[in-house]
């Protein structure tokens, strides 16, 4: 195109950027401009849709600057602009693979103008969009259209829900994951879903069940998009939350004392609206209820079906055509269901006896796998010969440290979920490599003992069960693991509330010169009115009450035809039965004390609740903190206690194994080592505590702390002057400094 030509086009488009600036302050001077201008369009329009391949240079540039133009000001005459939207609709469907890079661009542009003027509706504009996305060829147009249907679809829910449009979208998707499973071009619907779940925009079960569906498809790329969405897109969501939640909030005051000192200027009054506005947003924000993010694996309507489905299509199935790293994907997804729904799949379990080698690739992604699928539901028979060759396996003196590290862990790991699988004979062998020298190995095998410890002790030898566990043994206050036996559900951490709340009564009587093991009297009162009548007098119990009574098996029983001896079973008990009879029932009473009665003999307030929150969330960073074994046996429990959402990933299989092998670099040691140090502000002087305190609040330093900070070179011609001064010179100064002490410096502050 020669440049008088370009000229020309350039004149015309600056001729109607100032048509478009009249019109947008007076439209009704301006209509018969519009109309010409209008009219032309036309013409273009209808040369490019009679050939649109053979299109000029000049005539595609033309067109361009007036579709710009007239979706600019098409809102000031919506009688002759009424078929513009259904034109550029027409042009992009028909003809988006030939039309040119900048007019296809400007179209779309165009289009999403007109959605944000309101002359289109956001379905309208989707569902020209996005069959576009789906076919189109070019990479760039793609990106560009994926772009405008997410920013479309986060406008249309900003305020307020879409119901309606959120339902057929999504129904769109569906049909496009369901309609052809073999097609790749259901990974667009892949990556919309996936990105409105992590922006919370769409977290209702119809999401769920497109991905879903889409982990069901028969093209691996789409199969294990959808799996991946099962494993990793609730905590994209999480992460995205706290994103969020971390944005700076600027401070207003702040803000304002910067703008009462500097120079007073525009820009400074809109920092400070714009600050204002903020801050209300955040706080408006802040005082609405949280929204209830329930985790994709609940929000599955057939769990069981789902994941029998995806076993038997991509694992079992000899012809998929997934490789080893996503089948482990998927195998993650099928464990994960199982653990976290109880499902019972008993097929599941024999899959994995051909990986559990040292040999196989990924071998600690499928020892956790096998972990997480394990519950308590799952027959202990079923997971006997799994553990039994784990142990052959993995555990032996001739294996490597890492490998017998990670087949005691995965062993624990399963244990921990179903305590029956094990035997005593394989335990006592297993726990004889707390004596190991290798770090990583001694640890794991410790960790399997002090479980059994807890759930198994009479599978231990008695050397290794240990003080409490020996004692409770032999109080007869173990209670036996049973296949099935579900805990009763109670409140996290409600005993940490009822502790305070007992420590806060104390005080109270303390404060009032009362003895603090007493009952305060209100409360004393209402207890006595309210639960007074559900106490029950255990003086009142009869033996005679048909209970079990407790007969010595291997004592010998002497009968005796004399009626002046009494039975055998009316003899009076040895000193040794009273005293052991009379620690079973102090440990009976020990325990009862032990479960709170607090959420089931009080309402718990707002207040309490918020307490027990707090209490909670310090009891969880004081059981991080390594003080002293004690400290560390409760954080092996909160280990053993892991939230049943939470994956098991290998890296926890493998334990040690890897600090002992020198695989960690120094950085991720020194990021390790800093994980676990406290908080040393308690320890800095006042000065520095001071200075911390004014450089969060945004205070300046002193003119002395400037002072001190001052260049030398600078401070020199100053400090030349002070020696050449005169008497005089000296005594004016003095004098000077004296009065403005007095009337409290330059500004005068003493009043």
């Amino acid at each position: 195109m020669g440049k008088r030509k370009l000229g020309a086009l350039e004149k015309v488009d600056a001729d109607l950027t100032n048509l478009q600036h009249k019109i947008r302050r007076d439209p009704k001077s301006y209509i018969e401009d519009f109309r010409s201008q209008h009219y032309q369009y036309e013409s273009h329009r209808e040369i490019f849709m009679a050939a649109p391949a053979s299109a000029t240079d000049s005539g595609i540039i033309s067109l361009r600057d007036l579709i710009d133009f007239i979706a600019h000001v098409a809102d000031c005459y919506p009688d002759i602009t009424k078929n513009f939207a259904q034109e550029l609709i027409e042009m992009l469907s028909l003809h988006h693979a030939v039309l040119e890079a900048d007019l296809r661009e400007k179209v779309v542009g165009s289009l999403v103008l007109l959605r944000k003027k309101e002359l289109i509706d956001s379905a309208t504009l989707l569902h020209t969009l996005f069959p576009v996305l789906v076919s189109t060829p070019s990479k760039t147009l793609r990106a560009f259209l994926f772009q405008k249907i997410l920013s479309d679809l986060r406008s249309s829910n900003s305020k307020t829900i879409n119901h309606k449009l959120n339902r057929t979208i999504q129904t769109v998707l569906f049909n496009l994951v369901t309609s052809d499973r073999t097609s790749v071009k259901a990974l667009w619907a892949i990556k919309i879903t996936r990105e409105l779940w992590k922006r919370q925009i769409w977290t209702d079960a119809k999401t769920v069940e497109i991905m879903k569906e889409a982990s069901l498809a028969e093209n691996e790329k789409v199969a294990v998009g959808g799996v991946r969405f099962f494993l990793g897109g609730d905590k994209e969501r999480e992460e995205m939350e706290d994103e969020s939640s971390d944005d700076e909030v600027p401070d207003v005051s702040k803000v304002r004392h910067q703008v009462t000192i500097n120079k007073k200027s525009k820009k400074k009054a809109r920092q400070v609206e714009k600050a204002l506005a903020t801050v209300k947003k955040k706080e408006k924000k802040k005082n609405q209820p949280h929204p209830l993010n329930f985790s994709a694996f609940h929000l599955l309507h057939d769990p069981q079906g789902f994941a029998e489905t995806l076993f038997s299509k991509h694992l079992q199935n000899t012809k998929s055509k997934l490789n080893l790293e996503q089948k482990l994907l998927v195998l993650q997804l099928v464990s994960r269901l199982v653990g976290l729904h109880k499902l019972i799949m008993i097929q599941l379990y024999s899959y994995f006896l051909k990986y559990l080698t040292p040999k196989q690739p990924s071998v600690t992604s499928f020892l956790a796998s096998l972990a997480q699928s394990t519950h308590s539901l799952v027959p202990p028979d079923v997971l006997e010969p799994l553990i039994q060759k784990i142990a052959n396996e993995f555990v032996s003196e001739a294996a490597a440290a890492q490998v017998a590290s990670a087949g005691l862990n995965a062993i624990r790991e399963i244990c921990v979920r179903q305590p029956l699988a094990m035997n005593d004979t394989l335990l006592q062998d297993l726990v004889m490599y707390k004596k190991s020298k290798d770090k990583g190995v001694m640890m794991a095998a410790k960790g399997l003992l002090s479980l059994y410890r807890e759930v198994g002790a009479e599978l231990l030898k008695k050397r290794d069960r240990g003080k409490n566990a020996t004692l409770e043994l032999k109080a007869g206050e173990r209670k036996d693991v049973r296949f099935g036996e579900e805990d009763a559900g109670e409140i996290e951490g409600i005993e940490l509330l009822e502790q305070w709340k007992e420590e806060e009564r104390r005080k109270r009587r303390r404060e009032q010169g009362l003895p603090s093991d007493g009952e305060d009297e209100e409360e004393g009162d209402a207890e006595e009115e309210d639960w007074g009548a559900w106490d029950v007098d255990e003086g009142e119990e009869s033996d005679d009450s048909g209970g079990w009574i407790d007969v010595q098996s291997d004592a010998e029983i002497e009968l005796s035809d004399s009626d002046d001896e009494e039975p055998a079973a009316k003899k009076a008990k040895t000193e040794k039965e009273e005293a052991s009879g009379a620690t079973t029932e102090e440990a009976e009473k020990e325990k009862e004390k032990k479960i709170s009665k607090l959420a089931t003999t009080r309402i718990l307030t707002p207040a309490d609740l918020a307490k027990l929150a707090e209490l909670r969330a310090k009891e969880n960073v004081n059981s991080l903190l390594p003080h002293n074994k004690s400290q560390r046996q409760k954080q092996a429990a909160a280990i053993a206690a892991r939230h049943a959402d939470d994956p098991l990933t290998a890296a926890e299989i493998e334990g040690l194994a890897a600090l002992s092998a020198g695989k960690a670099t120094r950085e991720e040691k020194i990021a390790r080592m800093n994980e676990l140090k406290t908080d040393r502000s308690e320890h800095k002087s006042k000065a520095a505590k001071k200075k911390e305190r004014k450089e969060t609040q945004g205070k300046s330093t002193t003119n002395k702390e400037k002072a001190r900070k001052k260049n030398f070179l600078m401070t020199l011609g100053k400090a030349k002057s002070k020696g050449k001064r005169s008497l005089v010179e000296t005594r004016n100064v003095l004098k000077a400094h004296h009065e403005r002490q007095k009337r409290g410096g330059r500004r005068g502050n003493n009043m």
